[in-house]
């Protein structure tokens, strides 16, 4: 990987963590959960429940590991792309479905095998968004991001 590339990765994986995330505050907002707490409540996925009441701290956690996965995930299809070129000549397509494959390892392996304290529920209205979520605010700007990272490298 050469540093433009590396750079383009990290930016990719920044706006999908970015958008992501505010559209996880919003619908939390919606619903009457405070920011702070969803922050929190992503940090529990460490420390379990006791991150629920750990004030500011605990929030910045939760922000931080946020970026942390989506900078993995980024990553993650980069080098997949790298191994399979049509994945960066699609974004569109493989994108999208890359967003439905993190959605889905999220809620039915990552979660489950983590500290989360809650039961991992698959409500309508809310998959529905979360995972339109991933497939266009998540998904595609990393495959977006990793054409062009790929096609520098030409």
């Amino acid at each position: 990987m050469r540093a433009d590339q590396i750079r383009i990765v990290l930016i990719g994986g920044l706006i999908a963590g970015a958008l992501d995330i505010i559209f996880a505050i919003s619908f939390a907002a919606y619903n009457g959960t405070a920011p702070l707490q969803l922050l929190r409540i992503v940090a529990s996925g460490a420390f379990g429940k006791p991150a629920l009441h750990g004030g500011v701290p605990m929030a910045v956690f939760g922000l931080a590991a946020h970026f942390g996965l989506s900078l993995a995930w980024a990553l993650g299809y980069f080098l997949l792309a790298r191994l399979m070129p049509r994945l960066a000549h699609h974004p569109v397509f493989y994108g999208i479905a890359y967003g439905v494959m993190v959605f889905l390892l999220m809620r039915l392996v990552v979660l489950p095998a983590s500290a989360f304290p809650f039961p991992v529920r698959f409500k309508p209205l809310a998959t529905a968004l979360d995972m339109l979520s991933h497939m266009f605010l998540f998904g595609l700007p990393i495959a977006l991001a990793t054409r062009r990272a790929l096609m520098r490298g030409r």
